[in-house]
């Protein structure tokens, strides 16, 4: 029981616990007033030892002491959870057979696998076999460690990784550590504490949680990004990047955060802020590595293609990429002499619609666009030069936003190249300079930004596209051209705007007014960060050149400080290092590169690494790599879509033209497990100020708190437990006390600051390992968001307890017993449905499957072990210790693990249908449907069914029996 109240709020822990291997009710302390409920010692005192006294003294003590009526429902929910599992009770003297003792089996389970390193794979394998590498994204062991959300996916790999050794695979299933990152300097400098020690520290504290959830690692391959015999290859793979031209300098503006003391790349600043702290980012130029991953931006686009990814993936890919195909016009300056300015070069613009461009009626440039203060009027420079400082530093992902368009005039005019007439050039923020020329033509008709702007400053609408269906502007669909009017003299007015594009983009690259280009979203990636705890560059500088160090000289290892605070001026800590700054280069003084390596880079190729991690001659293998890669099945969040996700492509392809790896892509197959939230919390609303007027939350907008039918109106959320809300059967909550009150039901995502982290540490200790990793599986859909229910792992729990009666009452005796032909089909049907749902990742449905046949067999009055052995191998890759037990204990100590026994087959013969509904009719009328063996003969059917329409038949002679075999018999009467 976890929903018991005292004062209304939710207890601090369950009132069940495990004492001497046995449940008993403890002292229960409310986390919100200083009330105590002291179950265990009344209940002794009267001698709790049989199941009908226990539960009437319970409820005695209950109706005695509990003054409250929340605290009176909390224990009638006790006598409630005692009687939902009958057979879990307090007696010391109950045989072991009846309860299963989690924590001593999955202790010794642990044990055992670490001692036998039952999960370690060879390095020189055996290649023959057929392979299987199932890889979780990596772990970042931050001080907090695990919360039940983060061991979803690494649940569900590690029934995959179990599943594939028992069907034969050579099963390459390892874990480690991106431990290099910003959490750890930053808490560095605010306790003294050197990052070293505090990730050291993490990492251990993420070994014993993985360890306790019983994952079949091979531990024997962990590794370390803050490893240098790790991180040697980190910079072997930047030294082939500089060499190929992929590593260069430049000074550029960057996204600079002066509280955290690094520059951050555009990916790591969401609103203006930094991702990690939400802290202020502001633009500043500096000197920076870089690697030009634009370089392979088309192959990280077509790529895409062959991958088992799921789509919004790819399509969030691409959108980053933004590859984009059109043509790039010349708007030529229009002079005036008055101005004495020399001739302008023409405005570049860029449109993947060319098909509209006689709706251009102005021009827009970025406020950084290059050329903006020679193009501007001078009685316009002021103006034009304070717009760009206000907006030059607001960030993309801001000027991106649905923020109201601002703009102002430059003064100058543009020729249009199709009609020559003279267009209003403007300067807009909602226009970025980092994409195609940093201009754009303006078509306000079939633009919603374009028609935004336009509207606000009066600008001139000319519609080219119409619709037969739509006429209101703008229009940004795909419709016909109108008012082409036989410009360039052809004739376009009616044609699709597919058509129409499709010959402009030839005719007007033939008449030499436009070029057919392609433009990229994507930048080349930022690469150097100012801090300490990173990958240090194996690079010099000598008279101020960039040189690599030689193979020979990795790794650079981080010098040893305990002063870690940043320069101050945009240096990192190394600067300040000067031992470790200067060094030798061929009888000349070096300085070393002070920046470091992101965080990204570490977890860019750590795949490769598990595959031979102690090689010190080579990154991988060539045959090792050949034998594992690709990986083919990767479970990790959605939010690397982008960062990792592409950033890791882009490593591996450059391996791939390097000839270390032998395919373009790393992941074959991703899946992404959805976000588990904290449980759901229930709220009441009422009209502030007011103690008695409710208001439904269906009345209320939940994000401003006021009426929606009168937004004046502020209302207050007052929290209630779950006790006191119930769901209708249209899947909405009311108040029980005024069933016409709608309550608000939301899940949000766990965070300390909300108190809503469920530790998975005490959910192994009242549940156990196993019932965790089910529960997990059986919340829903992997893919999906689900809200965390504690009360709900209770039936996970007693499903296990299920599980084990079962076997141990079906074993105390030897069965000799042949299983009967349903016995066998619901075994068969149960391995299928197991077998198919775990290899495609439906986990939930699974044990569904598991518990349905449970539930079947407590039915049978033999169980012979024929059928139970069996599903103790479709248990095992979601239940692992338990079904280490079992399968011990049903064939003794001699027999060794679970973990490599055969997967069980379905034999198709028993999935076929034995059974048939069979209608009986009297004189055409149905009167009974029974279910009959289909191979029954005609006339073993006649007496049976006469038997059951024989009320039918009464005082009547049957005259005629008609039969249609497997489908109907009907009786013909007179009288």
């Amino acid at each position: 029981m976890s929903g018991g109240h005292l004062c209304g709020l939710p207890l601090f822990a369950s009132p069940w616990t495990v004492v001497n291997n046995h449940r008993k009710l403890h002292c229960c302390c409310c986390l919100h007033c200083s009330h105590r409920l002291s179950f265990y010692p009344v209940l002794r005192k009267h001698s709790l030892f049989s199941q009908t006294k226990r539960q009437r003294l319970t409820l005695r003590f209950c109706r005695k002491f509990c003054s409250r009526q929340s605290w009176l429902i909390a224990c009638n929910k006790v006598q409630d959870s005692v009687e939902d599992d009958s057979k879990v009770t307090f007696d010391s003297q109950q045989s072991s057979k009846d309860n299963y003792d989690f924590t001593q089996v999955e202790s010794k389970w642990q044990q055992y696998w670490e001692s036998h390193k039952t999960f370690q794979v060879p390095i020189n394998v055996d290649t023959r076999k057929p392979k299987f590498y199932v890889l979780d994204m990596f772990p970042y062991p931050s001080g907090s460690g695990l919360h039940v959300g983060h061991p979803e996916g690494y649940t569900a790999t590690d029934i995959i990784a179990r599943f594939k050794r028992m069907q034969g695979y050579q099963v390459l299933h390892p874990i480690g550590f991106d431990a290099f990152g910003l959490p750890a300097e930053q808490y560095a400098m605010q306790t003294g504490t050197h990052p070293a020690i505090t990730t050291e520290r993490n990492k251990e504290r993420f070994r014993q949680q993985l360890k306790m959830l019983g994952f079949s690692y091979d531990w024997s391959r962990e590794i370390s990004t803050t490893d240098p015999n790790y991180y040697k290859w980190t910079q072997w793979i930047f030294l082939k990047l500089f060499e190929r031209g992929l590593a260069y300098q430049d000074e550029v503006e960057v996204n600079w955060c002066p509280a955290l003391g690094t520059v951050l790349a555009n990916e790591e600043v969401i609103d203006g802020k930094s991702e990690r702290g939400g802290h202020p980012v502001v633009k500043k130029p500096m000197r920076q590595w870089l690697l030009r991953i634009t370089a392979y931006a088309d192959r990280l686009v077509d790529d895409l293609e062959g991958l088992d990814w799921p789509e919004n993936i790819k399509e969030m890919q691409r959108n980053w990429i933004g590859r984009s195909t059109g043509l790039e016009f010349e708007f030529p300056i229009a002079q005036e002499e008055s101005t004495g300015r020399d001739s302008l070069a023409p405005i570049r613009v860029f449109t993947t619609r060319p098909e509209t461009i006689l709706g251009v009626t102005y021009l827009v440039v970025a406020p950084e666009y290059s050329s903006l203060e020679q193009l501007t009027n001078p009685s316009c420079l002021s103006t034009v030069m304070e717009y760009r400082r206000q907006h030059v530093a607001n960030s993309e992902m801001e000027r991106k936003t649905d923020v109201e368009k601002t703009g102002v005039f430059t003064g100058t005019f543009a020729i249009h190249p199709l009609t020559k007439q003279h267009i209003p050039i403007w300067v807009s923020d909602y226009v970025l300079a980092s994409y195609g020329t940093g201009a754009v033509m303006a078509v306000p008709a079939h633009d919603e930004r374009d028609f935004e702007f336009a509207t606000k400053y009066h600008l001139p609408i000319q519609q080219v596209v119409s619709s037969d269906q739509d006429d209101q502007l703008p229009f940004v669909g795909e419709g016909k051209i109108c008012h082409w009017n036989d410009t360039l003299g052809i004739s376009l007015d009616g044609k699709t705007c597919t058509e129409a594009r499709k010959i402009l983009m030839d005719l007007l690259e033939e008449k030499g007014m436009a070029k057919k280009k392609t433009y990229y979203k994507i930048r080349d990636w930022l690469f150097s960060r100012q801090r300490y705890w990173g990958e240090p560059f194996p690079i010099v500088f000598v008279n101020g050149q960039a040189v690599a160090l030689s193979p020979q000289q990795l790794p650079v290892v981080l010098p040893e400080t305990q002063v870690i605070q940043p320069a101050g001026n945009g240096e990192s800590p190394l600067a300040n290092m000067r031992d470790w700054l200067y060094v030798d280069y061929d009888g000349q003084v070096a300085t070393r590169e002070t920046n470091t390596m992101p965080q990204w880079a570490g977890s860019c190729w750590y795949y490769l690494r598990y595959i031979d991690p102690f090689n010190d001659k080579e990154i991988v293998n060539p045959n090792l790599e050949k034998y594992w890669m690709p990986v083919d099945l990767y479970i990790g969040g959605v939010e690397h879509a982008v960062l990792h996700l592409l950033y890791a492509r882009f490593w591996h392809k450059v391996l791939y033209d390097l000839g270390v790896v032998s395919t373009p892509e790393p992941f074959q197959r991703l899946v992404n497990q959805g976000m588990i939230l904290g449980e759901t919390e229930y709220s009441l609303f009422r009209i502030k100020g007011s103690e008695q007027r409710w208001i439904s939350a269906a009345h209320v907008h939940l994000s401003t708190h006021c009426l929606k039918q009168d937004a004046s109106i502020s209302v207050e959320e007052i929290r209630v437990s779950p006790d006191q809300v119930e769901k209708t059967q249209d899947g909405t909550f009311v108040w029980k006390k005024d069933p016409s009150i709608q309550v608000a039901a939301k899940a949000h995502k766990m965070s300390k600051s909300r108190g809503n982290v469920v530790n998975p540490d005490e959910m192994v200790r009242q549940f156990g390992a196993d019932t965790l990793r089910l529960y997990l599986m059986f919340m829903g859909p992997l893919e999906q968001v689900k809200p965390w229910n504690t009360n709900n792992v209770y039936g996970v729990y007693r499903f296990l307890q299920r599980v084990w009666r079962l076997f141990m009452h079906s074993f105390q005796e030897e069965d000799t017993s042949s299983p009967t032909w349903e016995q066998y089909k619901t075994l068969h049907e149960t391995i299928q449905k197991v077998t198919q749902d775990t290899e495609a990742l439906r986990f939930n449905t699974a044990i569904s499957s598991m518990m349905q046949f449970v539930n079947s067999a407590m039915k049978w009055t033999h169980r012979p072990k024929q059928i139970l052995e069996p599903f103790v191998l479709l248990l095992a890759p979601y239940a692992p210790h338990i079904a280490e037990e079992l399968w011990e204990r049903i064939g003794g100590k001699s027999r060794g693990t679970i973990a490599y026994e055969p997967w069980p087959q379905w034999d198709e013969k028993y999935l076929v249908e034995q059974q048939i509904e069979m209608v009986v009719q009297v004189n055409g009328k149905v009167r009974h449907a029974m279910k009959v063996n289909k191979d029954i003969r005609e006339e073993e059917l006649i007496p049976l069914a006469m038997k059951q329409v024989e009320k039918y038949l009464q005082g009547k002679t049957v005259k005629r029996k008609i039969y249609v075999p497997q489908k109907l018999i009907n009786f013909v009467t007179s009288g």
